[in-house]
């Protein structure tokens, strides 16, 4: 079963009056590479969002976002406290920046107060507001909705990918069926070959035929395609069926792959014809466009 590592998948919910979101987005990496942006409060929860993600996702550069949207009845904006004493922190630290930038003769002035209100903490959640267990229940199911959004849209592209997969490895099977005729062809022209350059030296000696004979036999066959093309017809098939039986078969498949060209390579170092290097040239194309997918793989 094949699944990109490219996905997307974005889940809400309401509870305790905020509306929760939970947004994923990931692409392909070698190993799980997990981004998380979670508001200050909810930091808790981080163990288990990474826990539950790469449950869910297991590979891929994964970037995960928690957002809400807290609202009463009235539709009034977010509940929130001033947290007084560390905004009184912030402004007396800028005075005494400021005072020391105009002793040392830099010149200063006080930045505007309202800059304090972006740094952390000047600004928290009204305790009322709380994380209760329910509302953490909440925020876990709508991960959870979201990463099998992902994980379904994973699902969707990895299928196409399939397809793509099955036609080229089809092609280069047709291909390396195709060798055979012009491999047939071969063994002649070449013997006729040797013999016409064997003939235009005019060896004063008298050969031995069948010595020459045996010399020729044994040259041909260190070029017969043979054991090349049956290896290369089974990497095909295991490939095929690693594919529908194996829930994550990225790096396996990627290994096979690797296999597949160390056959096409021999059969294009043996194959003393340029019909059959075009074969083989077709063939390396195909298994190229398919290493370049299975970076994409799960």
């Amino acid at each position: 079963m094949i699944k990109s590592m490219t996905g997307y998948g974005k889940s809400q919910r309401e509870s305790g009056g905020k509306v929760l979101q939970v947004e994923i987005r990931s692409i392909n990496s070698k190993t799980l590479d997990l981004s998380l942006k979670l508001p200050s409060e909810y930091r808790e929860l981080e163990p288990e969002f990474r826990s539950r993600i790469a449950a869910g996702l297991l590979r891929g550069k994964v970037e995960c976002v928690l957002s809400f949207l807290q609202k009463d009845a009235q539709g009034n904006a977010p509940a929130y406290r001033l947290n007084i004493p560390q905004v009184e922190r912030y402004l007396e630290d800028f005075k005494k920046i400021s005072d020391s930038f105009i002793c040392k003769g830099w010149g200063g002035a006080m930045p505007d107060p309202g800059v304090v209100f972006l740094l952390p903490s000047a600004v928290q959640e009204d305790a009322s507001q709380v994380m209760d267990e329910e509302f953490k229940q909440a925020v876990m199911q709508t991960l959870d909705e979201s990463i099998a959004l992902t994980d379904a849209s994973r699902l969707q592209e990895g299928s196409v990918l399939e397809k793509d997969f099955r036609l080229r490895v089809a092609e280069i099977e047709k291909l390396a069926y195709e060798v055979e005729p012009f491999e047939a062809q071969r063994v002649p022209r070449i013997r006729q070959r040797m013999e016409k350059q064997l003939a235009e030296w005019d060896v004063p000696v008298e050969v031995d035929r069948n010595r020459l004979e045996q010399e020729m036999i044994y040259y041909l066959e260190k070029l017969d395609m043979t054991e090349e093309k049956v290896r290369l017809h089974k990497h095909c098939r295991y490939f095929m069926e690693t594919m529908e039986t194996e829930e994550a078969p990225g790096r396996k498949l990627a290994f096979i792959a690797q296999e597949m060209g160390r056959e096409i390579n021999t059969l294009g170092s043996k194959a003393n014809e340029a019909d059959i290097q075009k074969l083989v040239v077709r063939m390396k194309d195909e298994l190229e466009k398919i290493k370049e997918q299975l970076f994409n793989i799960l």
